[in-house]
């Protein structure tokens, strides 16, 4: 069983790699007889890509710093003080990921835009000033929501390691005479170094990796990175160049797979800086005293801008004529008239059809395989197997744009080339570690003898999976099927590269209704997507609540 399952993930993660360099080294797509500098040398010389690196830098790590800032001032109040309501920082590390990054960039630029966006009229009509007091589609505005976007991720990163924290360090400081200032900084931050760099790095990636933001925010502002520079070559002008995205799609992924080597690097790292060692451990609680309840409404509000903020704004859009502020003559011209247009378009309702079954019938596929490979990963424990966990976590690094690019290369030459299957394997080869890693911790709290009891009293391999193991996993399995459905469902920057007319998806028309200004109609489908990505969690939910039930 191992040898196939490398041959397939092996297929899947270093495929695209091995195209994406054959492609950069190719005159035309589908091309491979004469192989050419000339895409190398026609992209890095490009006197516009010196100022697209500049800005894809800055981009990274202002994102990245937005990120990180936040999640540790939320990780140090969650696990450290008293601050009220401590339910919320469990919804802002996991609810946001659940809303389309398309969606919440555009919610911005429906507040933000300089021409109509509802701060600026509503700015123009109360104060009379004349020029747009903002504008989101700056450099700055680009940093700022994807930094909101990615905070889940460094929180994610960085509140473990906070509570794992022996606050006898803290402590000792305080009896010395530090301040909670002083100590916070010549003590906690030093200790949690390898947490806070790793979770900076890990942005890092996936703000190389985004497109959703510098799409809707950075196109229409002329400020363009890598992701962008690739997607304009192959889909605005004239004549795409795969060969050309390809050539700097290398840059891209070179940068990704570094930051991730970085990444493991330092994870690896914060075990050197593990200060909890006895069972009598508990964390000490700083005494907010006045600031409690102020610090509580910064954590309400930076929950309110991530998770209902966009939801409102989309839904307010969807139901006005045009983008206009909140008044009694918008709500009396409310109507479902975008809805109705989106519901009888049939572009709009094949992409809907086609993202429901990548969501359902792909994640289902993509938790089977992952099934398989963490099984081999974790009870069969050979150099073989290990092999395969470094090769099914190998995709984690590429940014979703390049692999489109590789992929593009080789679906080309087979029949795949401009149908569903082929965003089918793309998006299972992008998003196979989300259902390996739920599935692997799921595994790792089977105890072997557990296996071993069913097979003295009689029970074959198969008996045993069916009536021991899976049973046991049906957390991990649910988990893993959400994770790789909402994704899916989501998914924008492979589909960009891999779409074609007939296998429209959900985000890639949404980005088609955000390059024509049909906001209302964009609204209306955004909301759809929402509506699907929840009640596909919710539904897999009481599933898995069921079969939990039905075999304890």
């Amino acid at each position: 069983m191992t040898p196939g399952l490398i041959a397939i993930v092996g297929f899947l993660t270093v495929c695209p790699v091995v195209m994406l360099i054959l492609g950069s080294f190719s005159g035309e797509l589908g091309a491979f007889g004469t192989f050419t500098l000339d895409k190398y040398v026609q992209a890095y010389t490009d006197p516009a890509f010196a100022e697209i690196l500049v800005s894809t830098v800055i981009f990274t790590l202002g994102s990245a710093l937005v990120a990180t800032g936040l999640a540790l001032f939320l990780a140090y109040l969650n696990t450290r003080t008293n601050i009220p309501g401590k339910f919320m920082f469990g919804i802002i590390s996991l609810i946001p990921m659940m809303v389309p990054h398309i969606l919440f960039a555009v919610s911005w630029v429906l507040l933000l835009n300089p021409s109509n966006g509802m701060i600026n009229l509503f700015l123009r009509q109360v104060l009379g000033w004349e020029e747009a007091a903002l504008n989101i589609y700056t450099l700055k505005g680009m940093i700022l929501v994807e930094g909101l976007l990615d905070l889940p991720i460094a929180y994610l990163v960085i509140a473990p390691a906070m509570a794992a924290f022996d606050v006898s360090l803290e402590e000792s400081s305080r009896v010395s005479g530090a301040s909670n200032w002083r100590t916070l900084y010549r003590v906690t931050l030093p200790v949690l170094r390898p947490a806070i760099l790793a979770a900076m790095t890990l942005v890092i990636v996936r703000s190389l990796a985004s497109f959703a933001v510098p799409s809707v925010i950075g196109m229409p502002g002329q400020i363009y990175v890598l992701a962008t520079h690739i997607y304009r070559i192959i889909a605005t002008g004239y004549a795409t160049d795969y060969g050309m995205a390809a050539a700097v799609g290398m840059s891209a992924l070179a940068a990704s797979i570094t930051l991730i080597v970085l990444y493991r690097r330092l994870t690896r790292e914060g075990e050197k800086y593990v200060t909890v060692s006895s069972r009598g451990y508990r964390p000490s609680v700083i005494d907010l005293k006045g600031a409690r309840y102020p610090l509580f409404g910064i954590v309400a509000l930076i929950s309110f801008v991530l998770i209902v903020l966009p939801v409102i704004v989309l839904f307010y859009t969807s139901l006005v004529p045009y983008v206009m502020t909140p008044s009694a003559k918008a709500f009396a011209m409310m109507s479902w008239r975008h809805w109705l247009a989106v519901l009888k378009d049939p572009v709009s309702l094949l992409a809907l059809k086609n993202s429901l079954y990548l969501g359902i019938g792909g994640a289902t596929l993509g938790i089977i395989l992952s099934f398989f490979v963490a099984y081999v990963i974790v009870k069969v424990r050979t150099k073989a197997s290990g092999f395969l966990e470094s090769l099914s976590f190998l995709s984690f690094s590429f940014p979703g744009i390049v692999v489109g690019i590789g992929f593009m290369w080789f679906f080309v030459q087979t029949p795949l080339y401009s149908t569903i299957w082929a965003l089918l394997i793309g998006y299972i080869a992008t998003y196979l570690p989300y259902g390996l890693r739920p599935l692997t911790s799921a595994f790792v709290q089977i105890h072997g003898n557990l296996e071993e009891s069913s097979r003295v009293c009689g029970g074959g391999p198969l008996y045993t999976m069916r009536r021991i193991v899976l049973p046991l996993l049906v957390p991990g399995i649910v988990s893993g099927w959400i994770l790789m459905a909402t994704m899916f469902v989501r998914e924008l920057s492979l589909s960009v590269v891999l779409s074609r007319p007939g296998t429209e998806v959900l985000a890639v028309q949404i980005l088609r209704f955000a390059e024509d200004g049909l906001w209302g109609r964009l609204s209306a489908l955004g909301i759809l997507m929402i509506f699907i990505s929840t009640a596909l969690v919710v539904i897999a939910s009481l599933v898995g609540k069921k079969l939990t039930k039905t075999n304890p």
